[in-house]
Protein backbone atom coordinates (compact mmCIF):
# COMPACT_ATOMS: atom_id res chain seq x y z
CA UNK A 1 0.00 0.00 0.00
CA UNK A 2 1.36 3.75 -0.95
CA UNK A 3 1.81 5.83 1.64
CA UNK A 4 -1.21 8.27 0.03
CA UNK A 5 -3.24 4.91 0.16
CA UNK A 6 -2.21 4.10 3.95
CA UNK A 7 -3.19 7.88 4.55
CA UNK A 8 -6.59 7.57 2.50
CA UNK A 9 -7.36 3.84 5.10
CA UNK A 10 -6.79 6.16 8.27
CA UNK A 11 -8.27 9.18 7.24
CA UNK A 12 -11.81 6.78 6.43
CA UNK A 13 -11.50 5.85 10.33
CA UNK A 14 -10.59 8.61 11.83
CA UNK A 15 -12.85 11.77 9.54
CA UNK A 16 -13.72 10.48 6.09
CA UNK A 17 -14.71 14.47 4.86
CA UNK A 18 -13.23 15.62 1.69
CA UNK A 19 -12.82 19.28 1.62
CA UNK A 20 -13.83 20.73 -1.52
CA UNK A 21 -11.94 23.66 -2.32
CA UNK A 22 -13.42 25.38 -5.80
CA UNK A 23 -12.37 28.43 -6.69
CA UNK A 24 -9.47 28.90 -4.26
CA UNK A 25 -6.88 31.09 -4.34
CA UNK A 26 -3.38 30.52 -3.73
CA UNK A 27 -3.16 33.43 -1.83
CA UNK A 28 -5.57 32.17 0.80
CA UNK A 29 -4.50 28.64 0.28
CA UNK A 30 -2.67 28.46 3.80
CA UNK A 31 -5.10 30.20 5.50
CA UNK A 32 -8.11 28.25 4.46
CA UNK A 33 -6.24 25.26 4.75
CA UNK A 34 -5.53 26.55 8.17
CA UNK A 35 -9.08 27.10 8.97
CA UNK A 36 -9.91 23.37 7.86
CA UNK A 37 -7.25 21.29 9.52
CA UNK A 38 -7.92 22.79 12.63
CA UNK A 39 -11.50 22.01 12.53
CA UNK A 40 -10.35 18.46 12.14
CA UNK A 41 -10.02 17.31 8.27
CA UNK A 42 -7.23 15.41 6.87
CA UNK A 43 -8.78 15.46 2.96
CA UNK A 44 -8.43 18.61 0.40
CA UNK A 45 -9.64 18.53 -2.61
CA UNK A 46 -8.43 21.79 -5.26
CA UNK A 47 -10.50 20.97 -8.24
CA UNK A 48 -8.75 22.14 -11.35
CA UNK A 49 -10.96 24.73 -12.72
CA UNK A 50 -9.91 26.60 -9.68
CA UNK A 51 -7.32 29.24 -10.41
CA UNK A 52 -3.62 28.53 -10.15
CA UNK A 53 -5.02 25.29 -8.67
CA UNK A 54 -1.41 23.50 -9.06
CA UNK A 55 0.16 26.19 -7.07
CA UNK A 56 -2.34 25.67 -3.93
CA UNK A 57 -1.91 22.34 -4.55
CA UNK A 58 1.67 22.71 -3.64
CA UNK A 59 1.21 25.16 -1.02
CA UNK A 60 -0.94 23.32 0.80
CA UNK A 61 1.33 20.15 0.68
CA UNK A 62 3.56 22.19 2.36
CA UNK A 63 2.31 23.29 5.15
CA UNK A 64 0.09 20.38 6.13
CA UNK A 65 2.45 17.17 5.10
CA UNK A 66 0.11 15.00 7.48
CA UNK A 67 -2.74 15.54 5.21
CA UNK A 68 -3.83 14.41 2.28
CA UNK A 69 -4.01 16.87 -0.47
CA UNK A 70 -4.76 16.39 -4.19
CA UNK A 71 -6.65 17.58 -7.19
CA UNK A 72 -10.60 17.66 -8.37
CA UNK A 73 -12.25 18.17 -11.46
CA UNK A 74 -9.17 15.69 -13.22
CA UNK A 75 -10.27 14.68 -16.27
CA UNK A 76 -7.08 13.15 -18.27
CA UNK A 77 -3.88 11.63 -17.75
CA UNK A 78 -1.73 14.55 -18.42
CA UNK A 79 -3.65 16.26 -15.70
CA UNK A 80 -3.08 12.98 -12.93
CA UNK A 81 0.75 13.93 -13.63
CA UNK A 82 0.75 17.90 -13.63
CA UNK A 83 -0.76 17.04 -10.30
CA UNK A 84 1.76 14.54 -8.99
CA UNK A 85 4.79 16.72 -9.96
CA UNK A 86 2.86 19.67 -7.68
CA UNK A 87 3.04 17.56 -4.73
CA UNK A 88 -0.56 16.49 -5.10
CA UNK A 89 -1.52 12.97 -3.67
CA UNK A 90 -5.58 12.74 -4.20
CA UNK A 91 -7.44 12.74 -7.38
CA UNK A 92 -11.05 13.18 -7.83
CA UNK A 93 -12.89 13.22 -10.37
CA UNK A 94 -16.58 13.80 -11.39
CA UNK A 95 -16.59 10.66 -14.23
CA UNK A 96 -14.90 7.28 -14.17
CA UNK A 97 -12.07 7.40 -17.01
CA UNK A 98 -10.14 4.38 -16.99
CA UNK A 99 -7.22 6.14 -18.55
CA UNK A 100 -7.38 8.74 -15.13
CA UNK A 101 -7.13 5.81 -13.06
CA UNK A 102 -4.45 3.85 -14.49
CA UNK A 103 -2.04 7.14 -14.40
CA UNK A 104 -3.14 7.55 -10.70
CA UNK A 105 -2.59 3.76 -10.11
CA UNK A 106 1.10 3.67 -11.78
CA UNK A 107 2.04 7.31 -9.69
CA UNK A 108 0.79 5.51 -6.55
CA UNK A 109 -1.75 8.51 -5.56
CA UNK A 110 -5.72 7.60 -4.98
CA UNK A 111 -8.42 7.90 -7.22
CA UNK A 112 -12.12 8.50 -6.48
CA UNK A 113 -14.04 8.59 -9.34
CA UNK A 114 -17.05 9.84 -10.04
CA UNK A 115 -19.58 7.24 -10.41
CA UNK A 116 -23.71 6.71 -10.49
CA UNK A 117 -24.42 3.20 -11.93
CA UNK A 118 -23.34 -0.04 -10.72
CA UNK A 119 -21.66 -0.61 -13.95
CA UNK A 120 -19.71 2.69 -13.39
CA UNK A 121 -19.22 1.62 -9.84
CA UNK A 122 -17.62 -1.91 -10.74
CA UNK A 123 -15.44 -0.53 -13.01
CA UNK A 124 -13.95 2.06 -11.54
CA UNK A 125 -12.87 -0.35 -8.28
CA UNK A 126 -11.46 -3.02 -11.24
CA UNK A 127 -9.26 -0.23 -12.08
CA UNK A 128 -8.65 1.12 -8.89
CA UNK A 129 -10.41 3.29 -7.30
CA UNK A 130 -9.89 3.93 -3.66
CA UNK A 131 -13.65 4.90 -2.95
CA UNK A 132 -15.96 5.43 -5.11
CA UNK A 133 -17.35 9.10 -5.50
CA UNK A 134 -21.59 9.33 -5.61
CA UNK A 135 -21.99 12.38 -7.82
CA UNK A 136 -24.07 14.17 -8.22
CA UNK A 137 -25.70 13.52 -5.09
CA UNK A 138 -28.65 15.21 -6.03
CA UNK A 139 -29.18 12.72 -8.03
CA UNK A 140 -29.50 10.10 -6.10
CA UNK A 141 -30.76 9.65 -2.33
CA UNK A 142 -29.51 7.05 1.21
CA UNK A 143 -31.73 4.07 -0.95
CA UNK A 144 -29.05 4.55 -3.85
CA UNK A 145 -26.00 4.13 -1.75
CA UNK A 146 -27.84 1.36 0.31
CA UNK A 147 -28.27 -0.62 -2.99
CA UNK A 148 -25.39 -0.07 -4.60
CA UNK A 149 -23.62 -1.43 -1.21
CA UNK A 150 -25.95 -4.40 -1.42
CA UNK A 151 -23.98 -5.80 -4.58
CA UNK A 152 -20.37 -4.40 -4.34
CA UNK A 153 -17.41 -6.00 -2.16
CA UNK A 154 -17.75 -5.43 1.09
CA UNK A 155 -16.09 -2.31 2.58
CA UNK A 156 -16.28 -0.15 -0.09
CA UNK A 157 -16.07 2.81 0.96
CA UNK A 158 -18.97 5.18 -0.89
CA UNK A 159 -18.84 8.94 -0.77
CA UNK A 160 -21.80 11.13 -1.94
CA UNK A 161 -20.25 14.54 -2.95
CA UNK A 162 -23.11 17.63 -4.19
CA UNK A 163 -25.49 19.25 -1.87
CA UNK A 164 -24.66 17.75 1.40
CA UNK A 165 -25.76 19.67 4.48
CA UNK A 166 -24.76 19.00 8.38
CA UNK A 167 -28.62 18.51 8.87
CA UNK A 168 -28.53 15.64 5.79
CA UNK A 169 -25.69 13.54 6.47
CA UNK A 170 -26.84 10.82 9.26
CA UNK A 171 -29.57 9.73 6.70
CA UNK A 172 -26.88 8.94 4.23
CA UNK A 173 -24.63 7.45 6.91
CA UNK A 174 -27.42 5.61 8.04
CA UNK A 175 -27.65 3.80 4.36
CA UNK A 176 -24.14 3.12 4.79
CA UNK A 177 -21.82 6.16 3.05
CA UNK A 178 -18.58 6.02 4.28
CA UNK A 179 -18.10 10.11 4.06
CA UNK A 180 -18.75 12.69 1.99
CA UNK A 181 -17.37 15.32 -0.35
CA UNK A 182 -18.13 18.86 0.62
CA UNK A 183 -18.05 22.14 -1.70
CA UNK A 184 -19.91 25.33 -1.39
CA UNK A 185 -21.83 24.72 2.17
CA UNK A 186 -17.45 24.31 3.50
CA UNK A 187 -16.15 27.10 1.18
CA UNK A 188 -16.63 29.37 -1.67
CA UNK A 189 -15.00 32.32 -2.97
CA UNK A 190 -15.09 35.11 -0.26
CA UNK A 191 -15.78 33.02 2.37
CA UNK A 192 -13.74 34.34 5.72
CA UNK A 193 -11.20 31.87 7.20
CA UNK A 194 -12.98 32.20 10.43
CA UNK A 195 -16.37 31.56 8.62
CA UNK A 196 -15.08 28.30 6.86
CA UNK A 197 -13.82 27.12 9.93
CA UNK A 198 -17.37 27.61 11.86
CA UNK A 199 -18.58 25.44 8.57
CA UNK A 200 -16.23 22.77 9.03
CA UNK A 201 -16.71 22.15 12.65
CA UNK A 202 -20.57 22.29 11.63
CA UNK A 203 -19.66 19.30 9.10
CA UNK A 204 -17.35 17.62 11.70
CA UNK A 205 -19.83 17.27 14.31
CA UNK A 206 -22.61 16.28 12.61
CA UNK A 207 -20.65 13.47 11.08
CA UNK A 208 -19.77 12.56 14.28
CA UNK A 209 -23.36 12.33 15.29
CA UNK A 210 -24.02 16.01 17.10
CA UNK A 211 -25.57 18.58 15.11
CA UNK A 212 -24.68 22.28 16.53
CA UNK A 213 -26.79 24.60 17.42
Amino acid sequence: MTLPNAQFSIALQQLPLVAILRGLNPAEAQDIGDAIIGAGFRLLEVPLNSPEPLKSIALLRERFPGALVGAGTVLDAQQVREVHAAGGQLIVAPNFDPKVLAEAARLGLVSLPGVMTPTEAFGALAAGAAGLKLFPAELASPAVVKALLAVLPAGTPVLPVGGITPAGMQAWREAGAAGFGIGSALYKPGKSAAAVREAAMDFVAAFNGNLRT
